[in-house]
C-alpha cells in the first residue's frame, strides 16, 4: 500500500508530534553517520526538542572540537573577504579613473581643443562605445518623455470633448426656450384682447351670429350670448 504524501505543517496531536520527533531524529543521525563512513567527513549535529531538550551527534571527536574548528574557519573566511575588499575597491577606482581620463580626452577632441596627447585606436573604440551606450540612454529618456506627452495630451482631448458635449447640451436647451417662448407671448396677447374662452361661454350651442346689411353695404356684426 502505498503511502500518502506528508503535509508539511505542525502536528497539532501532541503524540504523534513526539513520535514524529523520535522517528526523524532517529533517521536523522543513522543517515549522518552513514555519510561519516562512506565519506570520512567529520559531522556535528545537535538538536533541541519543543521541551528544551538537547540531543547532539559527533561523528569524529567532540562537539567542542568541533564547534572550535567552525569558529576558526568562519574568521578565515571572514579576513579573506575583508583582504579582497580593498584590492577590489583599488582596482574599481582604477578603472573608474581610466574611464573619467578617457571621457575628458574624448571630449577635448570633440569640442576642437588641440592639445598634444593622440587618441589610439583602443582608446577611440572605447569612447565610441561609451557614445552608443549614452545614445541609448538618451533615446530612452527621450521616448519616455514623448509617451508621457502624448498621454497628457490623451487626457485633455477627453478633458475638452466631455466640457464641449456640456455646452452643446446647454445651447439645445437654451434654444429650446426660445422656441417656447413665442408661444406664451402669443397666449397673453389673446387674453389680453379679450378674446373669448370656451370656459367663459355658459351654453356654446346658443352662440349665434346677427349680420345687419342696409343698402351702403356692409354695417357690421355683432356677437351676443344668450343665458
Amino acid at each position: 500500500m502505498a503511502r500518502g504524501k506528508v503535509q508539511m505543517r505542525r502536528i497539532e496531536n501532541p503524540v504523534h508530534r513526539q513520535v514524529t520527533f523520535c522517528k526523524r531524529r532517529a533517521g536523522l543521525f543513522k543517515k549522518a553517520k552513514e555519510l561519516s563512513v562512506l565519506c570520512d567527513a567529520q559531522i556535528g549535529i545537535m538538536i533541541f526538542s519543543s521541551h528544551g531538550k538537547l540531543y547532539e551527534l559527533v561523528t569524529n571527536g567532540s562537539m567542542d572540537g568541533l564547534i572550535k574548528k567552525y569558529k576558526n574557519a568562519s574568521e578565515d573566511a571572514q579576513s579573506e573577504v575583508s583582504e579582497a575588499n580593498p584590492q577590489d575597491a583599488e582596482r574599481e577606482a582604477i578603472m573608474l579613473k581610466q574611464e573619467i581620463n578617457l571621457l575628458h580626452k574624448g571630449l577635448r577632441y570633440m569640442y576642437g581643443i588641440q592639445t598634444n596627447e593622440h587618441m589610439n585606436l583602443d582608446e577611440l573604440h572605447a569612447l565610441e562605445r561609451y557614445l552608443e551606450i549614452w545614445m541609448c540612454n538618451i533615446r530612452s529618456v527621450k521616448m519616455q518623455m514623448m509617451f508621457q506627452e502624448i498621454e497628457s495630451l490623451k487626457s485633455k482631448e477627453g478633458i475638452l470633448k466631455a466640457a464641449n458635449m456640456l455646452l452643446q447640451e446647454k445651447q439645445i436647451v437654451e434654444q429650446n426656450g426660445l422656441m417656447d417662448t413665442p408661444q406664451m407671448v402669443a397666449t397673453e396677447q389673446n387674453v389680453h384682447f379679450g378674446a373669448p374662452y370656451i370656459a367663459d361661454i355658459v351654453n356654446p350651442l346658443t352662440v349665434y351670429t346677427d349680420y345687419s346689411y342696409s343698402y351702403s353695404g356692409f354695417r357690421g356684426s355683432e356677437m351676443g350670448y344668450s343665458y
